[in-house]
């Protein structure tokens, strides 16, 4: 039995690993179109591959699946994150789990994974054939060939497409031609531009508990920002990015976010943590006495944002100055004009839809023979480990040729 796993990446390599590991006797070949295997999961994490979440709840991990979540309940049933954690253990691979909940190896260098799956590979004698793109795929009789170019075809038993996503619908067409529906593919995961604003000054500050907004919208997220030279990141932005990906794409990423930099939404309560200080350090000046532990140069910003003088004391405040301060701490608006990818990751939402795919089995419902795992199908997460997660179980599962 010829199988052909199409992507040299995450999800390719663990459908590759799965299937010789249920058919050892398949002759398994991984074809990758550049020169380069494993690219992503050498990046990830700063280099350090965030390889899953700590999360054990199979509840809530599905909720860090903006798309596809509901439907990976069962798969997650199957191989979840403490299956990827002993799968890595195993092999040699010792693994931390951080304060966030990401999950690293303990060397906090992605080449630990990297060269645990190559092992895999070189230990089950899976062949690899890099600079290999497919031109066409096409059902003959009872199998699937794959067109290299004109003259270079190859018949396979059964096919796994974990290719990534495709920035365009472009990218996605040869599967499209076979009958799959295709989910137009947009960004997800990006940071936001908020060019000329002063608040890029503070380039690297952070604050850990925000709430964030986007105006005319229900999309909110709420968790520690991160000011850039560009506008603002973080998991609070990132996170709604993933949630708001086809949203804030209709809008030409041009749209106004509302940050609350106290996360709380009840400004009675802001006015009356104000008031305390007011009383309780009346002789004090304002530059001197932080309210919500707020990092000092932000602090100041929000000073001159809501024209309060630097030499007042707070026991000087007036009404309307206290009014401005908790506007600015609560309903601090931002125009967006743009994205930026999040450091070299590139996720897309979007790709194979899910009701062309039996997420059972990751099998083709137009094409019996063929299968599909990770980023090419219209699933993708939040950051934080959930993206390779999903990688890992489609892969498994797929790698069943169920």
């Amino acid at each position: 039995m010829k199988i052909a796993i199409i992507g040299g990446g995450a999800a390719g390599f663990f459908s590759a690993i799965s299937t010789k590991t249920n058919y050892p006797e398949a002759d398994v070949t991984i074809y990758e179109k550049s020169d380069k295997l494993l690219a992503k999961v050498r990046i990830s994490g700063g280099g350090r591959c965030n390889v899953t979440n700590g999360c054990t709840s199979i509840n809530e991990l599905c909720k860090a699946y903006p798309r596809g979540g509901k439907n990976l309940k069962k798969a997650f049933h199957v191989f979840n994150t403490t299956h990827t954690k002993e799968w890595f253990e195993l092999r040699g691979v010792p693994l931390k789990t951080e304060d966030d909940q990401r999950v690293f190896p303990t060397s906090n260098n992605s080449e630990s994974i990297v060269d645990c799956l190559m092992n895999e590979v070189k230990k089950l004698e899976i062949k690899i054939r890099l600079g290999s793109s497919i031109k066409e795929i096409i059902e003959v009789d009872d199998q699937i060939q794959l067109s290299f170019d004109k003259s270079n075809t190859k018949l396979f038993s059964k096919v796994i497409i974990a290719a990534g996503g495709s920035p365009k619908r472009k990218g996605l067409e040869w599967l499209e031609t076979l009958g799959h529906k295709i989910i137009n593919p947009v960004p997800s995961l990006f940071t936001f531009n908020i060019p000329n604003n002063p608040i890029t000054k503070l380039m690297g500050l952070a604050v850990e508990n925000t709430l964030v907004n986007i105006q005319g919208t229900k999309l909110k997220s709420s968790g520690p920002l991160l000011i850039t030279h560009w506008g603002m990141s973080g998991p609070a932005i990132l996170k709604l990015s993933s949630f708001g990906a086809r949203d804030l794409s209709d809008m030409g990423y041009h749209f106004k976010a509302q940050v609350n930099w106290v996360n709380e939404p009840n400004n009675d309560i802001v006015m009356n943590q104000l008031r305390s200080i007011g009383v309780d350090h009346g002789k004090k000046l304002v530059t001197n006495m932080r309210p919500f532990q707020l990092p000092e140069r932000l602090w100041l910003v929000f000073l001159n944002k809501s024209e309060i003088p630097l030499n007042k004391v707070w026991g000087e405040l007036s009404k309307k100055s206290l009014n401005k301060l908790v506007s600015t701490l609560t309903n601090d608006i931002y125009e967006v004009r743009g994205k930026t990818t999040f450091k070299e990751e590139f996720v897309t939402c979007g790709g194979v839809s899910l009701d062309s795919i039996n997420l059972n089995t990751m099998q083709s419902k137009v094409c019996k023979h063929l299968y599909f795992a990770g980023e090419v199908i219209d699933i993708d997460a939040i950051t934080g480990g959930y993206n390779f997660q999903a990688a890992w179980t489609t892969g498994f599962i797929a790698g069943k040729l169920g």
